[in-house]
């Protein structure tokens, strides 16, 4: 679905930043900052735990563009928890400072196009599952008003280049802050 030009779904959910517990997290925090949010299949999963990493390693990439990074798994606070207390080498995510969304209802992913699984709603609005409910790799950047301006989805088992999402952001910036185009093949 495209959702590029649009206003980014509006959500409360329950979130991990810097091994604390959020349960009121929103997007609409974030209004005067760009957003960079991505979705991840799951906690502990070798894939997942480096594009964690690495988006931890470029954080300060991010700040200096008025950037904030978003990551959401329909993981429970808790496994987030343990995920951000267990080191790199044993397949965590210790470091990592930035909000993790604690999807379990799947809402989020769902609004975002992000679910992979068999599933439907019932007559009274409910999720019902037949399989197993994960993200797909999705990545969103929302501008400072909260609309999407950059959208992808990958699959589950290839993770994300950060120079072509720092590209993208950077192309976005640029475009918004100086009303510059960015031609093929332009870096920022």
């Amino acid at each position: 679905m495209n959702m590029i030009g649009k206003p980014a779904p509006e959500f409360t959910a329950t979130a991990v930043a810097d091994g604390k517990v959020m349960r009121d997290f929103s997007l609409s925090t974030y209004r005067d900052q760009y957003v960079v949010l991505f979705f991840y299949p799951e906690d502990f999963s070798s894939v997942c735990g480096s594009e964690l990493h690495a988006f931890q390693s470029r954080l300060s990439e991010f700040s200096s563009r008025e950037a904030v990074v978003v990551g959401c798994s329909t993981d429970s606070a808790t496994t987030h928890q343990q995920f951000l207390k267990t080191p790199a080498a044993e397949g965590g995510a210790q470091g990592v400072t930035y909000p993790l969304i604690a999807d379990m209802n799947r809402n989020v992913s769902d609004r975002f196009g992000t679910l992979d699984g068999q599933y439907d709603y019932d007559e009274y609005g409910r999720l019902t599952a037949t399989s197993d409910l994960l993200c797909q790799r999705g990545l969103f950047i929302l501008d400072k008003t909260g609309t999407i301006w950059f959208q992808s989805y990958h699959f589950k088992p290839i993770g994300r280049d950060l120079d072509g999402i720092i590209r993208e952001l950077d192309a976005i910036r640029r475009l918004q802050i100086d009303g510059q185009i960015c031609m093929a093949g332009w870096k920022g």
